[in-house]
C-alpha cells in the first residue's frame, strides 16, 4: 500500500465514521422546543461538531490501524476475497 493509498483509505474510513458519529447526543430544535423561525424542527439546535470531528478522528485511526496492518502484512489479500466470493463450481 503506499502512501496516497494509505491516506485515501484514512480518508474514506474517517467520513464514513464521522457520518455514523455526527446522529449521536444530537439535540434538535423540536426537542430542545426552541424551532427559529424558517428551519425545521429536525434542524440541530445543539451539534458539537467539533468534538464529534475529534471522536472520529481517534476512532478513524484506530480502524485504519487496523486495516494497514492487514493489507500491509498480507494477512487478508485480495486472492482470499476473490476465493470467499466466488460462486463458481468445479465441474467434476
Amino acid at each position: 500500500m503506499g502512501i496516497v493509498s494509505g491516506l485515501v483509505l484514512y480518508a474514506v474510513i474517517w467520513f464514513l465514521t464521522f457520518l455514523v458519529v455526527i446522529p449521536i447526543r444530537l439535540k434538535t430544535q423540536g426537542d430542545v422546543g426552541e424551532v427559529v423561525p424558517g428551519t425545521h424542527a429536525g434542524s440541530p439546535a445543539v451539534h458539537n461538531l467539533k468534538r464529534k470531528a475529534w471522536i472520529t478522528t481517534g476512532v478513524a485511526l484506530v480502524v485504519w490501524g487496523i486495516l494497514a496492518a492487514i493489507i500491509l502484512t498480507e494477512t487478508i489479500t485480495v486472492d482470499d476475497i476473490a476465493k470467499w466470493t466466488s460462486f463458481e463450481t468445479s465441474a467434476e
